[in-house]
């Protein structure tokens, strides 16, 4: 991640009205918070450092038969989830699943859809983008609920191409 990338990430977060945002990636952590009464914005940058692999302790950790039924679940659901397609954002923005609260959705699970067909809207910096989908068939699950941030490559729509 460069500077641009991080400017533009502070003057999103500025314009959005979040209070706070917190990114982590493999070795950077960026948390930027803002204040409602103030026009100031707080970056706090911290790059990890590589460890050694050999010191660090070995630690032992019990793990309980309902987590382990869950991990097995969500693997099965993972392996049920593979067949599918996947659409996925290209922005970060905000998600929305109609182009106006007084409008109907644009798609809904069953439904059908071609390449090119509009299925949502992701606003960014005041702009709101129509998302296309690359893909043709019928929608099988809405992976990310209406009015929330999504992030660049984040799952929106599961395609069942058959």
């Amino acid at each position: 991640m460069d500077l641009k990338d991080i400017q533009n990430l502070i003057k999103f977060v500025a314009k959005s009205g979040a209070s706070e945002v917190k990114l982590e990636m493999k070795d950077i952590k960026i948390t930027v918070k803002t204040e409602s009464n103030k026009a100031e914005t707080t970056t706090t940058i911290l790059q990890q450092a590589p460890v050694a692999t050999s010191q660090i302790p070995v630690v032992s950790q019990v793990v309980s038969q309902a987590d382990v039924a869950e991990e097995s679940s969500e693997s099965s659901n993972s392996k049920e989830d593979s067949k599918y397609l996947t659409i996925t954002s290209p922005i970060i923005g905000t998600f929305y699943r109609k182009p106006s609260p007084d409008k109907a959705v644009f798609v809904e699970v069953g439904d059908t859809v071609s390449e090119n067909t509009i299925v949502c809207v992701i606003e960014a910096m005041k702009l709101f983008n129509e998302i296309e989908s690359e893909v043709s068939g019928k929608i099988v699950k809405i992976l990310v609920e209406d009015s929330s941030p999504v992030e660049f490559g984040q799952p929106l729509f599961l395609v069942d191409p058959s």
